[in-house]
């Protein structure tokens, strides 16, 4: 299949429990109401992935890429949004070890 015809599995089939960077960029898109929470983007071409990544960044910038700038609305869903997602992660098996571990 061409590349541009391969599609995204969706954040709730991600591996480590969703912990990647396409789920975080989704999980943000939900924080900065770009798409619903109950969009996962299964079955979405990956050209329109790196569309909604580059909307997400769009709003970090806005913010100085930096949680603690948000405004309190968006600082409070962006924790129910990420908090909620670690937890089934870890329930799923995700530990963060490999977001830790030194690559020498």
């Amino acid at each position: 299949m061409p590349k541009h015809e391969k599609k995204y599995v969706g954040l709730t089939h991600e591996i480590r429990g969703g912990m990647t960077p396409i789920g975080k960029a989704i999980r943000d898109a939900w924080v900065f109401d770009l798409i619903p929470e109950e969009e996962t983007c299964e079955g979405w071409h990956y050209d329109a992935i790196n569309a909604l990544i580059q909307q997400v960044n769009q709003e970090w910038d806005k913010h100085g890429c930096l949680v603690s700038q948000l405004p309190p609305p968006l600082l409070a869903r962006h924790q129910r949004i990420h908090d909620n997602a670690i937890q089934q992660a870890i329930n799923a098996g995700w530990s963060g070890e490999d977001e830790i571990r030194d690559d020498d």
